[in-house]
């Protein structure tokens, strides 16, 4: 286990991959509530 091991973290951030060790950060897009309070503020 390291660099070179596929399937853990620290070989994912060596490899530049991503998978279940090393998911990638979801953008959250915002509601339909929280747009109609942001229009509704200006």
């Amino acid at each position: 286990m390291g660099k070179g091991d596929k399937k853990s973290k620290r070989g994912k951030i060596a490899n530049n991959s991503y998978g279940a060790r090393r998911p990638k950060k979801i953008k959250r897009r915002p509601t339909i509530e929280e747009k109609i309070k942001i229009s509704k503020k200006k």
